[in-house]
This record gives C-alpha cells, sequence and structure tokens, in this order.
C-alpha cells in the first residue's frame, strides 16, 4: 500500500489534457524535448483537489505556486485569475464535477539549446493542467502504511529549499526508491541536524500522551493539509506542537499519521519494524480524519 492508492478508474484512459493553450487528448499531450521542465526539472507545480465542482484551498496553493516561482526567479506571466480558469476550462472540457485531482505544471518554457541559464529560454513558461478521476483508496485510510527511516536528509534554504514545490523532486524521489527497497511504503526523512523533517511525499505527525507533534516546517514542504490539520487541531482543542523530535520519539509514540492533499489523513501502523498503536489506525488520527473530511465538505458544500 502506499499513500496515493486510488480506485482505478477507465475513464482516465480518455481524458483531455491542457498544454499551453490547447485542450488535446491524453495520448497527444506533449512537450518539446527543449522544454525547462524536461531538460532541468526547472518549473514549480501543485496538486490540486476538485471537489463539489469547487477547488480545494485554491487560495493556498496558488499562494505556494506564486512564491515558488517566485524563489527560484521565475514569471509565471499570468494571474490567479487567469490560472483558475485554465484548470476550470480544462475541467469543463472533461465533464468533470468532483473527486479529481489535478496536477497543475508551470515550466520555465522553451530553450535553444540544453543549458541551464535561463538567458537561453526563447518563450514564456510552459503551463500544463492533468486532471484525472482519483478516490483515495478508503483501504489505505483505514489500514494504514509502514515507515523506514531513509538515510537521504532533506536540504536546507542554503542548497534547494525544501519549502519550494519545485518540478527537482530528486531528493525525494531518491528517499522514496530506498524507502522501496526497504519493503516500507514510504520514506521517513530527517533533517540535517538529525530531527525528524517529513516523509518523501507526505507530511508527518505523531501523537504522544494526547498531543500533536510535527517538525518545525523548517525543512519540510509547507504542505495545505499540513496546515488544515494544524488548525483544526488548534480549532478542537487538540493540543499541536510544531517542534524539533527525534525518530526514537516515533517508535515510542502512541499514533503516527502523515498528510497530503489526495489522501488527506492516512494512519502510520509501523515504522522501522515498531508497531504503531498495536498496529492499527489509532482512535486521534481516527477522529481527525473525520474531523478533516467534515471541514472539507463544510468549506466547499454541494452546489445547487
Amino acid at each position: 500500500m502506499g499513500t496515493h492508492e486510488y480506485e482505478f478508474d477507465t475513464r482516465n484512459e480518455e481524458i483531455l489534457i491542457y498544454v499551453n493553450g490547447k485542450i488535446v487528448p491524453r495520448n497527444e499531450a506533449k512537450v518539446s524535448v527543449f522544454d525547462s521542465g524536461f531538460l532541468l526539472g526547472d518549473g514549480v507545480w501543485e496538486g490540486i483537489r476538485y471537489h463539489n465542482k469547487q477547488l480545494v484551498h485554491k487560495d493556498e496553493h496558488f499562494r505556494r505556486l506564486f512564491e515558488s516561482a517566485a524563489a527560484i526567479g521565475m514569471d509565471i506571466g499570468k494571474t490567479e485569475t487567469e490560472l483558475e480558469e485554465i484548470i476550470i476550462s480544462t475541467l469543463a472540457a472533461n465533464n468533470m464535477e468532483s473527486d479529481i485531482h489535478i496536477r497543475f505544471i508551470v515550466s520555465r518554457g522553451l530553450k535553444k539549446t540544453p543549458h541551464q541559464h535561463p538567458n537561453v529560454n526563447v518563450s514564456g513558461p510552459t503551463i500544463v493542467v492533468i486532471p484525472e478521476y482519483k478516490i483515495a483508496s478508503e483501504d489505505v485510510k483505514k489500514k494504514g502504511i509502514r515507515l523506514g527511516t531513509v538515510s537521504v536528509r532533506r536540504g536546507t534554504s542554503k542548497t534547494q529549499d525544501p519549502k519550494w514545490n519545485t518540478l527537482s523532486k530528486m531528493n525525494c524521489i531518491v528517499a522514496c526508491i530506498e524507502a522501496d527497497r526497504l519493503g516500507f511504503d514510504e520514506g521517513l526523512m530527517l533533517d540535517m541536524h538529525g530531527n525528524v523533517s517529513t516523509c518523501n511525499s507526505t507530511n508527518f505527525f505523531i501523537v504522544r500522551q494526547g498531543e500533536v507533534w510535527t517538525s518545525t516546517g523548517e525543512y519540510c514542504l509547507n504542505g495545505v493539509t499540513r496546515s488544515s490539520i494544524i488548525r483544526l487541531c488548534k480549532e478542537n482543542d487538540i493540543p499541536v506542537f510544531e517542534r524539533n523530535f527525534h525518530v526514537e520519539d516515533c517508535h515510542s509514540a502512541d499514533e503516527a499519521f502523515v498528510t497530503g492533499t489526495f489522501a488527506g489523513v492516512i494512519p502510520v501502523v509501523e515504522m522501522d519494524g515498531h508497531e504503531i498503536s498495536a498496529g492499527k489506525r489509532g482512535a486521534l488520527t481516527e477522529r481527525l480524519q473525520d474531523i478533516y473530511k467534515k471541514d472539507i465538505n463544510s468549506l466547499y458544500p454541494p452546489s445547487d
């Protein structure tokens, strides 16, 4: 099992994808080999849910998108309103209404030759919208996943700032591969000081004596769902702390869970061979799953 397990949907074979002003069938959606994203992983992206005909947490996602683009000196060339119109037009072309996961990608665009300097770019940004019918696996949300601590560390703001949501994901990919080789569903990554930071594709939390702990956030992606869970803990009088802690604190935790845009809240039932919450979903984790689901439905109710 993994954090991105989903129910197979044959409709995804016929989806229409937006590529730089054109909406085309899946098998015709292509970018040039001279595109900055293909050549260098030079760009930014967001994963956004579409629920009840509404983009979930769109303001937070667009804010992170523009902040990441600004951090790498890239001008997206469009406003948030224009980007939202592109996404909505793509969804409309597919007659999509809910249970959609969108991968929204912006690269620095075409280059005249394979070279990293932006001064060889010859076009504006490349924009791609990939919407898919995706419902997260209920089995995973109930049974949970197994984590393993990997040797790959999170970078710092002086290397490649882990708070940027860029296309350059090699650090996380290598961590993912190591976790898979070790027989785990996802890798738990430490920061440069040896403190627990995040997982390779999700944010990480533990529960100890009724308190929810997560990392300081300095060395992890500022996850939108992570922020929601922190907010919801505060709103529901659940003690929550952003702090430094070690792997040993995780091994003896009462519960653990991860968060992400796609699946929301997923239990962790094993870490490095240590059972967590007797190898099953913990009570507080289940409560937070329910609170999060209700929060999404209240913020994005069905439209008339």
